[in-house]
C-alpha cells in the first residue's frame, strides 16, 4: 500500500509563520511536523509515499529529498496553485497506482498524533476507514457518529472528530477530476451510502492549525523528550 500526505495548503491561519515556511516544515520539538508522519509511516511498514505541495513546495522537496534519509521512497505531486484535498488526491492518483492494492493511506499534513498506523487494515465491506477521536475544544460539535458496529454515520448522539488519518479506496474518486474540491463531501457521500467505517483513537491527537496550537505541541513534545532522556 502507498501513502499520501496532504501538504499543499497555504497555511493562512498559521501566518506569519507560513509566509516564508510551508506549514509541513514548521517545527515542534526541533523537528518538522511532516517528519513525524514519515517516521510513523516507516514504522508501520509503508515504504512508498506521495506528498502533494504548492505553496513554497520547493522547500519541502529540498528538505525531504527522495526520502532515503527516512528509509522511504518519496514522490511529489506538484500542484502549482493548490487544489482542494479531494482534487489533490485525484491529481496524485497516477503516482499512487499500485498493482498490489487499491487502497491509499492518506494523512493530513497539518496534524500530529501518536496513532499507530499499523492498526489500519483495509475493510472488506467498506470504501473507507477513518480514524476518529474525541472532540477538541475548538471543534466541540465533532464530525461523525461511530456506531457500535463500527460504521460512521452523519448524525448521532455523540459525534467524534475525524483525525485526518484514513484508508481510502480508489473507487471513491471514480469520475472525479482534480477540480473535485474538498474531501469532506466525497466522504459524506460515501457515509450516506453506508460505505465508511470508523476506528476510534483514544490516544493523543492535535490539529496544528494555529501558532498557539503549534506552541502547545512544541512544549508537549519537548517535555516528553526531556522525560525520556531523564529515564535513560
Amino acid at each position: 500500500m502507498k501513502a499520501m500526505i496532504l501538504a499543499a495548503g497555504k497555511g493562512e491561519r498559521m501566518r506569519p509563520l507560513t509566509l516564508a515556511t510551508p506549514k509541513p516544515l514548521l517545527q515542534a520539538a526541533g523537528k518538522p511536523l511532516i517528519s513525524y508522519h514519515l517516521d510513523h509511516l516507516r514504522r508501520a511498514g509503508i515504504r512508498d509515499v506521495v506528498i502533494n505541495h504548492a505553496w513554497l513546495g520547493d522547500q519541502i522537496e529540498e528538505t525531504l529529498g527522495n526520502g532515503e534519509q527516512f528509509g522511504l521512497s518519496i514522490q511529489y505531486s506538484r500542484e502549482g496553485e493548490p487544489l482542494e484535498t479531494a482534487g489533490g488526491i485525484v491529481r496524485a492518483l497516477p503516482l499512487l497506482a499500485d498493482d498490489k492494492s487499491d487502497w491509499i493511506l492518506v494523512i493530513n499534513g497539518d496534524i500530529w498524533s501518536d496513532f499507530d498506523l499499523s492498526q489500519l487494515t483495509p475493510p472488506a465491506d467498506a470504501d473507507a476507514l477513518l480514524v476518529v477521536t474525541d472532540n477538541p475544544p475548538h471543534h466541540p460539535e465533532g464530525d461523525f457518529h461511530l456506531t457500535d458496529q463500527g460504521w460512521l454515520i452523519g448524525d448521532g448522539p455523540e459525534k467524534l472528530t475525524f483525525t485526518g488519518i484514513s484508508l481510502l479506496h480508489r473507487s471513491l474518486f471514480e469520475g472525479l477530476t482534480d477540480r473535485a474540491g474538498k474531501l469532506g463531501p466525497v466522504l459524506r457521500n460515501a457515509i450516506g451510502k453506508g460505505r465508511v467505517k470508523g476506528l476510534y483513537h483514544r490516544g493523543q491527537w492535535v490539529d496544528v492549525g494555529t501558532p498557539e496550537r503549534l506552541q502547545a505541541l512544541d512544549r508537549q513534545l519537548g517535555n516528553r523528550e526531556s522525560e525520556s532522556h531523564g529515564r535513560e
